[in-house]
């Protein structure tokens, strides 16, 4: 349990870091998903 605590905590900490970088990909993805639609339509 110690373990999975500490993970989740490091865990955490590293999305606090790079919340941005993560917002910035799920940006993108999303940006791609949406101009597929589009380009089928």
């Amino acid at each position: 349990m110690q373990t999975i605590q500490n993970s989740y905590r490091g865990l955490s900490l590293l999305m606090d870091l790079n919340w941005d970088l993560a917002l910035y990909l799920c940006t993108i993805a999303l940006a791609l998903l949406a101009g597929a639609f589009v380009g089928s339509l």
